[in-house]
């Protein structure tokens, strides 16, 4: 895949905002850099535009920065993404995306990387798919499902928030027991369904539960999912993304929330398999991470 992926039209250039400029020249590739692409990356590159379309502090925002700052070979990888506020953001990153009908992104994700491997033995080519809580955990379940259980070669990464929150603020099957929504004014009757342990039950080599209140935290768990999921088999990520407009917050106030929940309903979970705590031992004396 080639690096210019995203291209300003030259007759444009010149009225063009200087952000958009940068999201073409300061975007970082792996076939740049001496050392692991990281975090510490972030100050000096551009991964997402700041007038990008999510809600004025959104955590969804800084956790997509976060995703795209670790990813091992971001000119050598695909993410899937499926209708929801997350797909909102992919018109503003320098990245190969592609979306998929509501709930079948990792149907969609397994039949690319099984391509990829077939038109390119040869070099790594990652597959990522990065959907809500409603396509992964409630209309997709199946598909999400089903693509562990084929050991599938794909990192699956869910921006949970508890809501579809761009269609009014329903609740999903990852809705904290009693929530209240706009468009659930009796409050949820069962408990949040705990995705992470389905993963690690269906299969999954590598399943964390987090928040995306510690950057350094979620792209070393990027970077290792996406390495395993290369090499072993299927991985899984859900990371808390608190919708602050639904629960009634302020633009500043969603880390506040995810630093609380780190001590509460999203303290860590991490399954890890033997084969794949084998495999980060290797990763780290080669010093890929």
């Amino acid at each position: 895949m080639a690096l210019d992926i995203y291209k300003i039209n030259p007759e444009f250039r010149d009225i063009m905002p200087q952000e958009i400029i940068d999201l073409e020249e300061k975007a970082t590739w792996s076939v740049k850099m001496d050392k692991p692409r990281g975090i510490k990356e972030l100050p000096d590159t551009k991964e997402l535009l700041e007038e990008h379309s999510l809600c004025a502090g959104c955590p969804e925002a800084a956790a997509l920065r976060y995703v795209l700052s670790a990813l091992p070979k971001p000119e050598d990888t695909i993410i899937v993404n499926s209708t929801g506020c997350t797909s909102l953001m992919f018109p503003h990153i320098a990245l190969h995306t592609v979306h998929s009908l509501f709930g079948n992104q990792n149907a969609v994700a397994s039949g690319i990387k099984r391509v990829l491997d077939w038109r390119f033995p040869d070099i790594e080519k990652d597959v990522v798919v990065l959907a809500g809580d409603g396509a992964t955990v409630d209309i997709g379940l199946d598909y999400t499902l089903q693509s562990f259980f084929r050991q599938e070669n794909i990192t699956t990464i869910c921006f949970d928030n508890e809501v579809y929150a761009n269609t009014g603020g329903q609740e999903s099957g990852a809705t904290a027991k009693g929530q209240v929504f706009k468009m659930a004014p009796m409050g949820k009757k069962f408990d949040k369904v705990p995705m992470w342990e389905l993963a690690t039950t269906s299969g999954c080599h590598y399943s964390v539960n987090m928040t995306a209140s510690a950057p350094k935290a979620v792209a070393r768990a990027v970077r290792e999912a996406i390495l395993i999921a290369r090499e072993i088999g299927p991985t899984f990520l859900n990371i808390y993304t608190p919708c602050i407009l639904e629960i009634g917050l302020s633009a500043n106030e969603g880390l506040g929330e995810m630093k609380d929940q780190d001590k509460d309903r999203f303290a860590s979970y991490k399954h890890v398999s033997p084969e794949a705590e084998e495999f980060l031992k290797k990763c780290k004396e080669e010093g890929r991470i």
